[in-house]
């Protein structure tokens, strides 16, 4: 079901060559540009009727408008099932403690007397969110991207969800309800490239945004590596991945769980469980058979997830080289689950998200944690981040000198021009001076 690397007896490689030994799931962005360019194209020139006829083609509906009715988002809302709302709004309390923790301030520095650089934090404009709604139904993602916007301070804020037809054209009543839970009144029924191309270049119904974010399937990601520059984008997020570092102590049936939890997004998704344990690999291997067998979604998501290339488990000498793994490997989602599994945690360099010991599972993280669910994939963790408040602010610097604080330094300044062979930089300073150089 699924299959193992033994990296043990010898000493790991460094680097790239580490990382081309671990199991990842291919995932051609480059191949899906070509696809997806005439399909933004066509948005671009077209508008609405472009996002509504690739919908059509893709999600299998034709509607009327892009946009969802206002009685529809609220309508959603009234008819949710009171359970799923009293945890949505569990879900919300807790990631706004955390996201607003995240609000950076202004701050001035003095550099010298009478200079100054103060930075300032200001959220973009407007943003489009992206919630995917193929396999299955995400109104944490709903959550995940709406709240750091909030607590950023953005004032504008879109939502786009695939048609849905056995809704009738409308994204999922779950995501709609979770968009109204949360005040977002402007949401629109578009999936795919043609949504991102929508939020970049704008269309009748829909005004352009100035930073698209959330997960998506590879024309998503396509669309906004083609688009990236005309509009700000978060991340190419690819399939979703787990990677688990375990010693012999780790429960297995808390381990297979948990590499079924992920399993199940997508026959893309990655699993792997990195461990020193030739026992806890044995019997991870044991416990998948009937966890898989007692659960849904086993031939069309499960199965081929764990079999495929991107899963597996990793047998290491010890944690030092099981440490090495992992931040090789760059995990989405990394679970330690060993022995002083704190401290081990504060050694890792490179995930998006780290869950501590066998009562912080990934599941957990992806609803009711406080932390946010968007996350870098492929490998992406070693350089970039999740999503945050951070993803919605820029840093505006301020500088403030007076005349004789530039006095003081623009010697210096006429030096380094000088020396780039840029003279009318230092002109720019000698002309406040009379053409003369002040004496420093």
């Amino acid at each position: 079901m699924i299959s193992r690397i033994d990296l043990r007896g010898t000493a790991l490689p460094e680097g790239g060559a580490l990382r081309d030994l671990l199991p990842r799931a291919e995932f051609d962005v480059e191949a899906a540009l070509e696809t997806v360019r005439p399909i933004c194209e066509d948005v671009r020139h077209r508008g609405s009727a472009a996002v509504i006829e690739w919908g059509e083609k893709f999600d299998g509906v034709r509607i009327d408008s892009i946009r969802v009715p206002a009685d529809a988002i609220t309508g959603a809302l009234e008819s949710l099932d009171p359970a799923v709302r009293v945890a949505l709004e569990e879900s919300v309390r807790r990631a706004r403690l955390v996201h607003r923790a995240q609000r950076r301030t202004t701050h001035t520095t003095q550099v010298v007397p009478g200079g100054t650089v103060t930075e300032k934090w200001v959220p973009v404009e407007r943003v489009g969110l992206y919630v995917p709604g193929g396999r299955s139904v995400y109104p944490s993602s709903v959550v995940m991207n709406v709240v750091p916007a909030q607590e950023a301070g953005v004032e504008g804020i879109a939502v786009a969800s695939p048609p849905q037809k056995e809704f009738g054209g409308l994204p999922h009543p779950t995501i709609l309800a979770a968009c109204a839970l949360l005040g977002v009144d402007e949401v629109y029924a578009a999936g795919g490239s043609q949504a991102v191309a929508m939020f970049a270049y704008g269309t009748e119904d829909c005004l352009p945004v100035n930073l698209v974010t959330g997960p998506g399937n590879i024309y998503v990601a396509a669309a906004k590596r083609l688009l990236k520059g005309r509009v700000g984008i978060d991340a190419e997020a690819g399939p979703t991945e787990i990677a688990i570092l375990a010693d012999a102590g780790a429960d297995p049936v808390h381990v297979a769980a948990d590499l079924i939890s992920q399993a199940e997004h997508d026959p893309m998704a990655a699993a792997v469980l990195v461990t020193d344990s030739e026992e806890l690999a044995a019997a991870t291997e044991a416990e998948l058979k009937p966890q898989v067998a007692a659960t849904k979604h086993i031939t069309d998501r499960i199965e081929p997830a764990l079999a495929g290339r991107q899963s597996a488990i990793v047998l290491v000498d010890d944690l030092d080289d099981g440490l090495k793994v992992v931040d090789a490997y760059a995990a989405e989602h990394l679970e330690i689950q060993t022995e002083n599994a704190a401290a081990v945690a504060d050694r890792v360099r490179n995930a998006g998200a780290v869950f501590v010991g066998p009562w912080s599972p990934v599941s957990l993280g992806d609803y009711c944690a406080g932390s946010n669910h968007v996350l870098p994939t492929g490998g992406c963790a070693c350089h970039s981040s999740g999503l945050s408040v951070q993803s919605f602010l820029r840093g505006i610097h301020i500088v403030d000198y007076s005349r004789d604080a530039l006095a003081e330094v623009t010697h210096h300044v006429v030096t380094l021009a000088e020396a780039e062979d840029l003279p009318a930089h230092g002109a720019a300073l000698k002309a406040r001076f009379g053409w003369k150089v002040p004496q420093a």
